[in-house]
Protein backbone atom coordinates (compact mmCIF):
# COMPACT_ATOMS: atom_id res chain seq x y z
CA UNK A 1 0.00 0.00 0.00
CA UNK A 2 2.83 2.31 0.69
CA UNK A 3 4.22 1.54 -2.62
CA UNK A 4 0.66 2.43 -4.00
CA UNK A 5 0.75 6.16 -2.07
CA UNK A 6 4.40 6.48 -2.98
CA UNK A 7 3.93 6.14 -6.65
CA UNK A 8 0.49 8.71 -6.67
CA UNK A 9 2.83 11.40 -5.46
CA UNK A 10 5.42 10.87 -7.60
CA UNK A 11 3.26 10.82 -10.50
CA UNK A 12 1.58 14.25 -9.12
CA UNK A 13 5.12 15.61 -8.87
CA UNK A 14 5.74 14.77 -12.32
CA UNK A 15 3.14 16.01 -14.19
CA UNK A 16 2.96 19.49 -12.07
CA UNK A 17 6.84 19.54 -13.33
CA UNK A 18 5.91 18.46 -16.68
CA UNK A 19 3.56 21.57 -17.47
CA UNK A 20 6.04 23.86 -16.04
CA UNK A 21 8.31 25.98 -18.77
CA UNK A 22 12.43 26.80 -17.97
CA UNK A 23 12.35 30.27 -16.88
CA UNK A 24 15.42 32.54 -16.66
CA UNK A 25 16.11 32.58 -13.27
CA UNK A 26 17.97 36.16 -13.06
CA UNK A 27 13.95 37.04 -13.66
CA UNK A 28 12.15 38.09 -10.61
CA UNK A 29 7.84 37.21 -10.38
CA UNK A 30 7.09 40.23 -11.55
CA UNK A 31 9.74 40.07 -14.69
CA UNK A 32 8.54 36.45 -15.45
CA UNK A 33 4.94 37.74 -15.52
CA UNK A 34 5.23 40.66 -17.70
CA UNK A 35 6.55 38.51 -20.18
CA UNK A 36 4.33 35.82 -19.84
CA UNK A 37 0.87 36.66 -22.22
CA UNK A 38 -1.39 34.40 -19.91
CA UNK A 39 -0.62 37.18 -17.36
CA UNK A 40 -1.78 40.60 -18.79
CA UNK A 41 -4.73 40.77 -16.24
CA UNK A 42 -2.72 39.66 -12.95
CA UNK A 43 0.22 42.28 -14.34
CA UNK A 44 -2.19 44.94 -14.71
CA UNK A 45 -3.42 44.21 -11.14
CA UNK A 46 -0.27 44.64 -9.66
CA UNK A 47 0.58 47.70 -11.52
CA UNK A 48 -2.91 48.92 -10.21
CA UNK A 49 -2.43 47.71 -6.44
CA UNK A 50 0.99 49.43 -6.57
CA UNK A 51 2.71 46.11 -5.74
CA UNK A 52 5.38 45.69 -8.59
CA UNK A 53 8.11 47.22 -5.78
CA UNK A 54 7.13 44.66 -3.24
CA UNK A 55 6.76 41.65 -5.92
CA UNK A 56 10.19 42.62 -7.32
CA UNK A 57 11.92 42.63 -3.87
CA UNK A 58 14.32 40.32 -2.51
CA UNK A 59 11.54 37.80 -1.18
CA UNK A 60 11.65 35.23 -1.53
CA UNK A 61 7.77 34.91 -2.08
CA UNK A 62 5.79 32.17 -3.51
CA UNK A 63 2.79 33.14 -5.83
CA UNK A 64 -0.02 31.37 -7.03
CA UNK A 65 -0.32 33.39 -10.75
CA UNK A 66 -4.15 33.22 -11.87
CA UNK A 67 -4.41 33.09 -15.31
CA UNK A 68 -6.38 35.88 -17.60
CA UNK A 69 -8.78 32.65 -17.82
CA UNK A 70 -9.03 32.41 -14.12
CA UNK A 71 -9.55 36.56 -13.72
CA UNK A 72 -12.28 35.98 -16.84
CA UNK A 73 -14.34 33.87 -14.39
CA UNK A 74 -15.25 36.45 -12.16
CA UNK A 75 -18.22 38.23 -12.71
CA UNK A 76 -18.60 40.52 -14.95
CA UNK A 77 -17.36 43.92 -14.13
CA UNK A 78 -15.21 42.54 -11.61
CA UNK A 79 -11.62 43.22 -12.49
CA UNK A 80 -12.66 46.20 -14.11
CA UNK A 81 -14.19 47.49 -10.95
CA UNK A 82 -11.04 46.43 -8.53
CA UNK A 83 -8.65 48.32 -11.04
CA UNK A 84 -10.08 51.61 -10.32
CA UNK A 85 -8.10 53.68 -7.76
CA UNK A 86 -10.90 53.81 -5.04
CA UNK A 87 -10.54 49.90 -4.81
CA UNK A 88 -6.46 49.66 -4.19
CA UNK A 89 -7.03 48.28 -1.09
CA UNK A 90 -9.56 45.37 -2.05
CA UNK A 91 -7.18 44.79 -4.86
CA UNK A 92 -4.14 44.82 -2.76
CA UNK A 93 -6.04 42.93 -0.08
CA UNK A 94 -6.93 39.58 -2.78
CA UNK A 95 -3.62 39.81 -4.66
CA UNK A 96 -1.30 39.34 -1.29
CA UNK A 97 -3.94 36.65 -0.51
CA UNK A 98 -2.08 35.02 -3.49
CA UNK A 99 1.55 34.95 -2.45
CA UNK A 100 3.30 33.27 0.54
CA UNK A 101 5.96 34.67 2.39
CA UNK A 102 9.08 31.94 1.29
CA UNK A 103 10.42 29.64 -1.37
CA UNK A 104 7.41 26.39 -1.71
CA UNK A 105 7.98 24.10 -4.68
CA UNK A 106 5.65 21.44 -5.52
CA UNK A 107 7.75 18.93 -3.75
CA UNK A 108 7.40 21.06 -0.69
CA UNK A 109 3.67 21.91 -0.97
CA UNK A 110 3.37 18.18 -1.66
CA UNK A 111 5.42 17.39 1.43
CA UNK A 112 2.58 19.32 4.22
CA UNK A 113 -0.45 17.88 1.91
CA UNK A 114 1.00 14.27 2.95
CA UNK A 115 2.39 15.38 6.46
CA UNK A 116 -0.93 16.91 7.50
CA UNK A 117 -3.23 13.66 6.84
CA UNK A 118 -4.20 15.59 2.87
CA UNK A 119 -4.78 19.24 3.83
CA UNK A 120 -2.39 21.80 4.65
CA UNK A 121 -3.02 24.94 5.74
CA UNK A 122 -1.08 27.86 3.99
CA UNK A 123 -0.71 31.33 5.43
CA UNK A 124 -0.95 34.09 2.76
CA UNK A 125 0.59 37.70 2.91
CA UNK A 126 -2.50 39.28 3.59
CA UNK A 127 -3.14 37.30 7.08
CA UNK A 128 -5.82 34.78 5.49
CA UNK A 129 -5.11 31.26 4.66
CA UNK A 130 -5.34 28.86 1.79
CA UNK A 131 -5.51 25.26 2.39
CA UNK A 132 -4.08 23.14 -0.38
CA UNK A 133 -4.74 19.22 -0.73
CA UNK A 134 -4.41 16.84 -3.54
CA UNK A 135 -7.03 16.16 -6.05
CA UNK A 136 -7.39 13.48 -8.96
CA UNK A 137 -3.62 13.78 -9.18
CA UNK A 138 -3.39 17.56 -8.90
CA UNK A 139 -2.25 20.47 -6.36
CA UNK A 140 -5.44 22.48 -5.85
CA UNK A 141 -5.50 25.16 -3.06
CA UNK A 142 -8.85 26.56 -1.68
CA UNK A 143 -9.90 29.47 -0.60
CA UNK A 144 -11.94 31.00 2.81
CA UNK A 145 -15.04 30.79 0.28
CA UNK A 146 -14.38 27.13 -0.38
CA UNK A 147 -13.63 27.81 -3.84
CA UNK A 148 -10.61 25.72 -5.43
CA UNK A 149 -8.19 26.66 -7.69
CA UNK A 150 -6.04 24.35 -9.68
CA UNK A 151 -2.30 24.41 -9.88
CA UNK A 152 -2.18 24.09 -13.86
CA UNK A 153 1.60 24.51 -14.07
CA UNK A 154 4.35 24.75 -10.93
CA UNK A 155 7.61 25.65 -10.27
CA UNK A 156 8.40 28.29 -12.26
CA UNK A 157 11.42 29.87 -10.26
CA UNK A 158 12.40 33.35 -10.27
CA UNK A 159 15.14 35.02 -8.50
CA UNK A 160 12.97 36.44 -5.72
CA UNK A 161 10.70 33.22 -5.59
CA UNK A 162 8.66 31.02 -7.07
CA UNK A 163 5.49 30.79 -9.10
CA UNK A 164 2.83 28.39 -9.20
CA UNK A 165 -0.18 28.97 -12.09
CA UNK A 166 -3.61 28.49 -11.19
CA UNK A 167 -6.95 28.20 -13.13
CA UNK A 168 -9.26 30.30 -11.03
CA UNK A 169 -8.68 33.49 -8.39
CA UNK A 170 -8.99 32.79 -4.96
CA UNK A 171 -10.58 34.70 -2.84
CA UNK A 172 -9.76 35.46 0.95
CA UNK A 173 -13.72 37.33 1.86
Amino acid sequence: MKAVNFLKVVVVAFSLLIGTSVMAQDKNIVETAISSDVHTTLVAAVKAADLVGVLSGEGPFTVFAPTNDAFAKLPEGTVESLLKPENIKMLQGILTYHVVAGRFNASDVIGLVKKNNGKATIPTVNGGNLTAMLKDGSVYITDANGNSAKVIAADLDNSNGVIHVIDSVVLPM
